[in-house]
């Protein structure tokens, strides 16, 4: 009978994936739950968005606040899935119902750069509902 070499052992993807999620961090971890997350209802991961085009990003709501731009009130969400984060803008809109931090949301539309971040405003969006245990 031949022996096994560790080399060949731990170079297999499955050996490799343990190793790397027993050494990383609670964060690292959640990170990639939330992109795996993501991908799994539709949405590309923030991270890897390009600007000027039409993209669906889902994740939970970071911070959700009220600011003024150009004089008109707009609500701005972060919107992070563990990849990234985008801002969700509303134009006119200082309250939406269940659009709070906390929330986990899909929402499409335009992806633009405001001040070297990216930003969708009036996005089409879909508040998802967690899994029940």
């Amino acid at each position: 009978m031949g022996a096994v070499s560790k080399t060949s052992v731990l170079s297999t993807p499955l050996w490799r994936r343990a190793l790397q999620r027993f050494t990383a961090s609670e964060s690292d971890l959640a990170a990639e739950e939330a992109t795996e997350d993501a991908v799994r209802n539709g949405g590309t991961p923030c991270g890897q968005v390009p600007d000027r085009t039409k993209a669906c990003v889902c994740g939970t709501l970071r911070s959700v606040t009220t600011r003024p731009r150009g004089g008109v009130p707009a609500l701005e969400a972060e919107l992070f899935d563990g990849s990234g984060s985008v801002s969700l803008v509303w134009l006119g809109r200082r309250r939406i119902a269940g659009v709070e931090a906390g929330r986990r949301v899909k929402a499409s539309g335009l992806v633009a750069c405001d001040d070297g971040h990216r930003v969708i405003f009036n996005p089409v969006y879909e508040l998802i509902c967690p899994e029940k245990a």
